[in-house]
């Protein structure tokens, strides 16, 4: 009323201002896009006008004006609420190259394209992609960031592939603004733009509002945003309107984010509902409070806010009334529902949004112990998750789609499962889902598909280049076309269809690309070998199945999965030569293949398919080693052969073969070359150890450290021996970029990872260790289900073998030693003998030689002949040499094996020698360096000494720097002058020593040369506390160092529960014994052994009872120490960590001891498995039970429960290790017992899903009732756990037999279900039966009773009878006796089980109806057929005499046969009605064809029957087989449903039934009342001359169409021979539905037609066969048939009746007939190939297969190759073209010179295969032995092939190869 007034003011009204009436004449207009709603939508009766009147006055009088109407109630934005043209708020969630995908609100996503982001940016793109310079494209990535907020329009909603709904976005400010105009423009509105061009000055922007410019000054942009980055050309920007000119037409814009976010709309903006953007920020009141949200108002709209978009803290604190800020998140134009966010995160415009949670990725994740906090009907249910995480279900995912709604109870439910779907940035809170068919999913991600997986998929697509198949939910994969199958398909339709269900195995996935990658290879599918996923995988010797990708002349490139390549070499493709490889392998074939060599970090890979065949047959025919070595056994060995990798030996005495690897000669490295180039064939090895036995193959070690681990029991014999903590000797096989592998004896393999190399950081593994190196390692984790574990090879962590570096110099210096001695002693040997007399430090007379300025210099001497001496520059230093000068050298090294030697001519080092005193602490520097050994000087004396470079066995060169000459070092002197060093003094380099090169060579002082005092074993020391950790405390000594103190070594009685290092605070003075320490650079515990051993870092004792200096501490060995616990003893430790993936408590007692406590012996109650480190904190002291302490292997179990017994009746804890559906749980027991809990055992109340209640590694209580194959079995019942507390059981243990009575109702688990009825599990050992009469009242199948009695569901069962001796126990499942449900649903609508009689008869009767029918439709289908068979055959038959036999298959070998006449045969009986009628047509294609020809008598074989739709189809003629006279053959169908007024006669002339028409429609014309010219009027009359003309040829034909009987009648007596004529008055009478009269006409027409004319009475034979089969019965088409077999060849008449069968769908009695023939006429090639043909067709290959097998033995050998090459021919039509290509290609290889199998082969693979195939099938033929004339023919036959097919490049091709045919001949004949 009020616009009325308005517009239409009444008296008395006072009128309103005009600002006024244009605002609400604005707010009107906006109103009339508002549909009007109506609260009623009936009249109520007896209500008033007035009544209504008065309400809508009190409503309006109440509430606030708004420009649309308030929501009904609150819920999230739902898929189907998504309409085009709706704007939205979203958030960047990834870049690609050409999109952008958004997340929008209520967990949606949407896709942005390239094109959709705004016309500035699409040209800019255009122009950059048409220029040619190198201007850098402006891609996604540098417009949007992920989390950056955009305003976007629905664009469009496409429906995908799969049916789901794809939501298209643009943010092109054209469609975002479109509601704005220039004079709308207001300051201080915030809009969304886009970056049309930079400027000089700033940035043209695109606001999308026509005729408007914007600009963007840069110093705007610049000083306001306080992190300024360039605006580039297509960048989205929200900005604010500082000013507006002009109308509208030029505005200024600021991007300042502060103001941005306290900029809100002003009623002042005129904001209309249309025009309205998300992201505005707005002030809202509150309306309304509603459990689902909040409706607010706010400028003159309504707006709601959802609860997901509530901030959670204050979800219960609004209030109506209340005051809030809120940001616009999507507006329904079609509602008009506006939609708010009170989220803080959307209301910082400028501010990126997380994407990912604070907790991490959890996408995926299946969570237990979930509950719901509030229920929310129309949107869905919040979940709290157990870590206080909220989480939203959608109400599509609280349930199965099937499932009926049970949404109150899950308030009720204390627990819940759900699965992490998704993270919406918008909501900042995870969707997930309650299905249980989506927790089960066993792919949801790409990350959880596993290479090498054997995955279940459905084909969704076939592709061009593959097939693309469904995995799971969205997963999907693709199969490329060469891994479809083991071969090559031509036509893979024909094997997959879309929904079939198949299995793949994954080849490769790509998480980053969302690819994966699948192959339906059966080799791969099938295969057992290892799975090469990785280059690191690939060891040498692995055997593994891969794909042959190419073949080229230098051999065949394999891959494996993950795109893993490598290469097979010519000489290793087979064991004999191959010349041409592409001959026998061919790409795609699925190979198996041995790795000789793998270098990973080259991703090279060298293979060999010889080694797999040589390996496979080795051993044959060899006996067995006679001595069986065991790992650890010393040895001695012959050397047989020597290869640069190994040598392969003979262990003595029983000569059995074995390998040594080179890498295996020394620990040194160095000194393997030298010990190899020693050792000769024929010599015997000793020292040798067995290293690993693997079935016959075994490997011997002489490596000194492996021989003493192997010795102390420091190795493992396998993967269950490894524990935490072990330390084991072992060797570098494998460097990579990540790690490197170590392997140990038994070969096993571990991986240091580089951050376990050493203690510094690692940039290359090959920089720290070589390939071969002796390392000693601590295993640090380990994985027993794949079988791979981890460890480390810090100084810190391992502990150091006995004898340090001065042993590994001894033994390093000996070997060198007596290798060079062996190459001395050999003959012609001199100047090696020459050489091996000198020593380091020994004084030469030498001549200069050369002595290049700048450089070194080199030596001659006469008494070294042929002998290298030279100097390096740093060793001619400040000498000046001039060539012939005599000069005295020190030698510093001597090379044997280059026999090259190392001298020094400095001054210093020429010096008269100083003795040595033993202990002596000196200075030394390096002089020169041989990898593991160094020479250096003394710097107060001119003596020379050897070192070992590494002061510990994992040490290398570059852990403190390379060695260089220079360097300077502290050492000790052990031995003045050492007998095994030849005289020099043996010396100790000290820890921490500088390894640096020294500024300059100087004289060293005092202070230089001393190095800092060390700590002797038991000295008491001083300090202060430096730091207190809970494992030790730091203590900084008076005298420099730092002291550490094991939490073990602080009080002498230890308090359980306490914390001993909390004793001391850090500053505190204390006083300390040394017991042990630790190097300053590796941190590694070592006691001493004697008192002068000195460390640079004590391990302290704080003690009080070892503080007495008169107490004397004994070192003991850690291996000492470990040996001295008992079983049982009860020791104090202290806990270390808690170690979540072995599930254990690592505890230490000393400094050198680490424990193991298993979560079993941890904790006593279930509900502390959880987190049992909640319980055990570092440091703390524990009383603990020693089960085991080993050293050999290492083994220190210890238990905090005491040791447990296992003994029948006790309950212990157990953890669940293996769920196995079906049958129950496998538990791990204490004391590493194992035991099993059976189904009827898990509970005393039986369940639905009993499993669903457990998952791995669950700890529970477990109640042990017996032993049964060395396991427990276990119950969890509550009744054997707790029987104090435990009710009464419901279903209560059947102990035996005894206990069940018949007609008793007992409860339990399907084991199966099938053919011998359902199986039920009633206890652990009682299994009942009930069979399927007692299991349902319908009549079911067992594949459908299966279905629906899986394994595992619980049942009710009745019990019928029970045998105490077989232990059988009847039961019954039906409804009388269980008082249940039936277990079959009755909405399957299956039919109740019958008596046995009525069953019966009800059979009989619907197996006669159902062969009525298909007699009715198939006799119809199949006269018709035989009568269009005389047409194709007539003429045939007079060209060619009539012979005896006639060859039924010939029809599948015609040449004019075609695929399209088959399609329409089959369409045509579809589409055939059940009405017949008779229809005898003239083919007029084929009668022009004969008027051409110009042979009037064969008008007759022109005459066809067909239907409507093959009036217009081209047939070809069949052409006969040559063996065998014409036989009419039925190329196509004909139909009984067209009138008689169809049949034409054939005629002279082939257009008489087109002037017909013509002449029709011309009468017609000339009735119409006009005046005509003279010409019109000639030219009618010439026209009706014509017509007249063509009437009487029509008339003149013999042939001509019959209408009724009597005609028949007349056409008979002139041809009474005429099969067809026959077969159409046939036609005439079943078009009457005369079958009695069509019988007689057939019985006429045998007696009729002459006894000569064999192939026409066969017709007629045929027709009655056919109409005898459609409307006779079985007995009737039996004695026809065998009549025909009296007055006709027998084999004819078998394949007509047989084709009839077919044709009918009668495949059973088809197949017994053919059976017959073959068995019949087993003589006769043709019904075997009838036969074959027949099996093809249907599909069964395998059978055709033995069906030739048989034909091959039955016929005569002459037939033989015939006989393959017609079943091939059958092959390449109806089966596998690739089985045909193989059966002719194995013929020709027999028969070479058969140039008709290689034309029909050609023939073949030209009309089936590819132009690839026929090109490579010619080349083979032209080069064939056989005469020149044939080969001449071949070459025509390519030439005009490529000539029709090919290019002119490919014709020249050809023309040459016959160019160089006929020259290779004439140079033969030349010869």
């Amino acid at each position: 009323m009020a616009s009325t007034e308005e517009d239409f003011p009444r008296g008395g009204i006072e009128k309103k201002p005009a600002e006024t009436k244009t605002l609400e004449e604005r707010k009107e207009v906006d109103n009339l896009f508002q549909p009007h709603v109506q609260p009623e939508t009936k009249k109520r009766k007896g209500g008033s006008k007035e009544d209504s009147t008065t309400a809508k006055k009190k409503k309006s009088a109440s509430d606030p004006v708004t420009l649309n109407a308030p929501a009904k109630y609150v819920e999230i934005l739902h898929l189907k609420n998504i309409k085009e043209g709706m704007l939205m708020l979203a958030c960047v969630k990834e870049v690609a190259d050409f999109d952008v995908v958004m997340s929008l609100p209520c967990g949606l996503l949407g896709f942005l394209q390239i094109k959709n982001i705004s016309d500035g940016y699409t040209k800019l793109l255009s122009e950059q992609l048409r220029s040619q310079g190198t201007e850098e494209i402006s891609s996604l990535d540098r417009v949007f960031r992920p989390g950056m907020l955009v305003r976007c329009v629905v664009l469009k909603l496409d429906i995908t592939k799969s049916g789901a709904l794809s939501i298209k976005l643009s943010i092109n400010p054209k469609l975002l603004n479109k509601a704005l105009r220039p004079g709308t423009l207001r300051p201080g509105m915030t809009l969304s733009g886009c970056v049309e061009s930079v400027e000089d000055h700033g940035y043209l922007v695109d606001i999308g509002v026509g005729e408007t410019k914007a600009f963007l000054p840069r110093q705007v942009a610049t000083d306001q945003n306080p992190n300024p980055e360039e605006l580039r050309a297509g960048q989205t920007i929200t900005c604010r309107v500082d000013e507006v000119k002009g109308s509208g037409r030029v505005v200024r814009l600021s991007v300042n984010p502060l103001a941005l976010a306290r900029t809100f709309a002003d009623a002042s903006h005129d904001w209309s509902l249309t025009s309205l953007q998300p992201g505005l920020l707005v002030k809202a009141k509150v309306k309304t409070v509603t459990k689902h949200g909040l409706l607010l108002s706010f400028l003159s709209f309504s707006g709601q806010v959802d609860f997901l978009h509530m901030e959670p803290e204050e979800e219960s604190t609004y209030t109506v009334g209340q005051e809030v800020q809120a940001c616009v998140l999507y507006i329904e134009p079609v509602t008009r529902l506006v939609a708010l966010s009170l989220r803080r995160h959307l209301l910082a415009p400028g501010s990126l949004v997380d994407l990912a949670p604070a907790g991490g990725d959890r996408i995926g994740e299946v969570v237990d112990g979930c509950r719901v906090t509030s229920m929310h009907n129309m949107s869905g249910a919040l979940l709290e998750l157990p870590d206080q995480t909220r989480a939203f279900v959608h109400k599509n995912h609280l349930k199965e789609t099937a499932q009926t709604s049970a949404l109150d109870k899950l308030l009720s439910l204390p627990e819940l499962s759900c699965r992490i779907l998704n993270f919406s940035a918008m909501e900042q809170v995870h969707f997930a889902s309650l299905r249980k068919s989506v927790r089960d999913k066993v792919h949801f991600r790409f990350e959880d598909i596993q290479v090498g997986e054997v995955v279940m998929g459905t084909v969704s697509e076939l592709l061009d280049h593959g097939m693309m198949v469904q995995l799971s939910g969205n997963l999907k994969g693709l199969v490329p076309k060469t891994h479809l199958s083991d071969i090559l398909l031509r036509n893979p339709e024909k094997k997959y269809s879309e929904g079939m269900k198949i299995k793949c195995r994954v080849l490769s996935v790509e998480v980053d690309k969302r690819r994966v990658t699948l192959t339906r290879k059966k080799a791969l599918l099938t295969s057992t070998l290892p799975v090469v996923s990785s280059y690191a995988v690939a060891r040498p010797g692995l055997v593994a199945h891969g794909f042959v990708v190419s073949i080229q002349s230098f051999g065949c490139i394999v891959r494996f999965y993950n795109e893993v390549k490598g290469l097979v070499p010519l000489r290793e493709l087979s064991t004999e030569p191959l010349a041409s490889p592409e001959e026998v392998f061919y790409v795609g074939q699925v190979v198996k293949v041995k790795v000789l060599e793998c270098e990973p970090e080259k991703e090279r890979l060298l293979l060999s398919f010889k080694a797999v065949v040589e390996g496979d047959t080795a051993g044959e025919g060899t006996a067995a080693p006679r001595v069986l070595m065991e790992v650890g056994q010393r040895c001695e060995a012959r050397l047989v052969t020597k290869s640069a990798v190994c040598l392969e030996v003979a262990i003595l005495p029983d000569e059995v073969p074995a390998l040594l690897p080179t890498m295996h000669l020394s620990d040194h490295v160095s000194n393997c070359a030298l010990l190899w180039e020693a050792l000769e064939e024929g010599d015997v090895i000793s020292n040798l150890v067995c290293l690993s036995r693997y079935k016959e193959s075994i490997t011997l070690t002489q490596k000194p450290l492996v021989r003493w681990g192997l010795e102390e029991g420091l190795f493992v014999k396998g993967f269950s021996d490894l524990a935490v903590g072990m330390t084991l000797v072992g060797w570098i096989k494998k460097l990579m970029p990540y790690g490197v592998f170590v392997e140990f004896p038994c070969g096993i393999m571990g991986l240091a990872p580089k951050s376990a190399l050493c203690d510094r950081f690692v940039t290359d593994t090959a920089s720290v260790y070589q390939l071969g190196q002796t390392v000693v390692a601590m295993v640090t984790t380990f994985d027993e289900e794949k079988q791979r574990f981890l460890v480390t090879l810090k100084g810190s962590e391992v502990t150091d073998p006995e004898g340090g570096a001065q042993a590994l110099l001894l033994r390093g210096l000996r070997e060198r030693r007596s290798a060079e001695e062996v190459l001395a002693s050999r003959e012609g040997s001199g100047a090696r003998q020459e050489l091996l007399e000198l020593t380091v430090g020994q004084k030469l007379t030498l001549a200069v030689e050369e002595a290049p300025e700048g450089g070194g210099a080199t030596f001659k001497s006469d008494e070294l002949t042929g002998v290298a001496i030279a100097a390096s520059k740093p060793h001619v230093l400040g000498v000046t040499l001039t060539p012939g000068q005599k000069v005295t050298a020190v030698v510093l090294q001597v090379d044997l094996l280059s026999a090259r030697v190392h001298v020094s001519v400095l001054p210093k080092l020429l010096a008269k020698k100083k003795s040595l005193e033993a202990g002596s602490l000196l200075a030394v520097m390096v002089q020169h360096v041989d990898q593991a050994f160094a020479v250096v000087a003394f710097e107060s004396s001119a003596r020379l000494a050897v070192v070992h470079a590494a002061c510990h066995i994992n040490a290398v060169f570059s852990e403190a720097g390379h060695l260089k000459p220079g360097s300077a070092l502290s050492v000790t002197v052990t031995d003045p002058a050492c007998a095994e060093l030849r005289g020099l003094p043996l010396l100790r380099v000290e820890a921490g020593a500088s390894r640096h090169p020294a500024p300059a060579p100087r004289a060293a002082t005092t202070s230089e040369s001393e190095a800092s005092p060390g700590h002797t074993y038991g000295e008491t020391v001083e300090g202060a506390v430096r730091s207190v950790k809970p494992m030790c405390v730091l203590v900084a000594l008076d005298g420099g160092g730092t002291g550490s103190v094991h939490v073990s070594q602080m009080v002498d009685a230890v308090a359980i529960g306490s914390f001993p290092t909390a004793l001391l605070e850090a500053g505190a003075r204390v006083r300390a014994r040394v017991i042990g320490g630790r190097e300053g650079t590796s941190h590694r515990f070592l006691p001493f052994s004697h008192p002068n051993f000195k460390y640079s870092i004590p391990e302290l004792t704080l003690v009080p009872s070892k503080l007495d200096d008169g107490v004397k501490i004994k070192p003991v060995k850690p291996r000492e120490k470990l040996g001295s616990f008992k079983a049982g003893q009860q020791i104090t430790c202290f806990v270390s960590k808690y170690n979540t993936e072995r599930k254990c408590l690592e505890v230490s007692t000393d400094p050198s001891l680490i424990g193991i406590i298993d979560l079993l012996d941890l904790v006593k109650d279930p509900k502390e498995a959880s987190h049992p480190e909640k319980l055990y904190k570092s440091g703390m002291a524990v009383r603990a039970t020693v089960v085991e302490a080993s050293s050999k292997p290492y083994r220190f179990s210890l238990s905090l429960n005491g040791r447990q017994q296992l003994a029948v009746g006790v309950v212990t804890l157990g953890m669940v290790t293996t769920i196995e559906p079906g049958r129950g749980l496998l538990v791990r027991l204490p004391s590493d017992a194992t035991g099993t809990v059976s189904m009827t055992q898990l509970t005393d109340c039986y369940r639905k899903d009993p499993l669903k209640a457990f998952s791995k590694d669950q700890v529970l209580r477990c109640f042990l009732l017996g032993t049964k194959d060395d396991k427990w079995e276990l119950s969890l019942r509550q009744s054997r756990v707790a029987p104090d507390l435990a009710p009464a059981a419901k279903d209560p243990e059947v102990l035996s037999t005894d206990a069940l009575k018949p007609g008793k109702l007992i409860r339990g688990y399907v084991m199966s279900a099938g053919d011998q009825g359902v199986l039920v599990r009633l206890s652990g050992s009682i299994t009942g039966r009930a069979l399927l009469h007692k299991a349902t009242k319908f009549s079911v199948s067992p594949k459908v009773l299966s279905q629906h009695l899986p394994s595992s569901t619980l049942l009710t069962t009745s019990i019928i009878s029970v045998d105490p001796e077989t232990q059988l126990v009847e039961l019954s499942l039906l409804t009388q006796d269980t008082k249940k449900s039936d277990v079959v649903p009755e909405a399957l609508g299956l039919p109740l089980r019958p008596p046995e009689e009525q069953k019966e008869e009800r059979a009989d009767r619907m197996k006669g109806e159902l062969a009525a029918r298909m007699k009715r439709k198939a006799a119809m289908m199949e006269v018709l057929k035989t009568m269009a068979e005389i047409k194709s055959k007539k003429m045939k038959m007079k060209k060619q005499p009539v012979q005896e036999t006639q060859s039924g298959p010939d029809v599948y070998f015609r040449e004019g046969e075609e695929e399209e006449e088959e399609k329409e045969e089959e369409e045509e009986k579809e589409e055939r009605p059940k009405k017949v009628k008779a229809v005898v047509t003239v083919d007029k294609k084929k009668k022009k064809r004969k008027a051409k020809k110009g042979r009037p008598e064969d008008s007759d074989s022109g005459v066809e029957v067909s239907s409507r739709e093959e009036e217009t189809t081209t047939t070809k003629q069949l052409k006969p087989d040559p063996s065998g006279p014409a036989r009419l053959q039925l190329s196509a169908g004909f139909s009984w449903d067209l009138g008689l007024s169809s049949l034409r006669p054939a005629t002279a002339d082939p257009r008489a039934q087109d002037g017909d028409s013509s002449a029709g429609e011309e009468s017609e014309e000339t009735d119409k009342p006009q005046k005509k010219s003279k010409q019109q009027q000639e030219q009618e009359q010439k026209e009706e001359e014509k017509a007249l003309a063509r009437r009487e040829v029509q008339l003149m034909e013999p042939g001509l169409r019959p209408q009724d009987a009597a005609s028949f009648e007349r056409l008979l007596l002139a041809s009474p021979n005429s099969s067809l004529l026959w077969l159409q008055y046939m036609a005439n009478h079943l078009q009457a539905t005369q079958i009695e009269q069509a019988r007689s006409v057939a019985e006429r027409a045998l007696k009729t037609i002459s006894f000569r004319e064999e192939q026409e009475k066969l017709n007629v034979w045929v027709a009655l066969l056919n109409l005898e089969n459609m409307y006779g019965s079985e007995e009737s088409l039996k004695k026809v048939f065998e009549r025909a077999q009296t007055f006709c060849e027998p084999m004819p008449v078998y394949q007509q009746l047989a084709d009839i069968y077919a044709r009918s769908n009668k495949m059973k009695e088809a197949e017994s007939l053919y059976r017959t023939m073959v068995k019949r006429f087993r003589q006769q090639k043709g019904s075997w190939l009838s036969y074959g043909g027949f099996l093809l067709q249907q599909g069964q290959s395998d059978a055709a297969s033995a069906l030739l097998q048989r034909a091959l033995q039955s016929l005569p050998s002459t037939d033989s190759v015939e006989l393959i090459s017609k079943f091939a021919q059958l092959e390449y039509q109806y089966g596998d073209t690739e089985r045909g290509r193989a059966m002719m290609d194995k013929i020709l290889g027999t028969y070479p010179k058969r140039t008709d199998l290689w034309s029909v082969f050609m023939d073949l693979t030209i009309k089936h295969g590819s132009q690839k195939d026929v090109r490579a099938l010619f080349d083979r033929a032209i080069h064939l032995s056989v005469a020149i004339k044939k080969v001449k023919f071949f070459f025509k036959r390519y030439l005009d092939y490529e000539k029709k097919h090919g290019t002119p490049e490919s014709v020249q091709t050809v023309k040459e190869k016959a160019l160089e045919f006929v020259e290779a001949k004439g140079t033969q004949a030349a010869r």
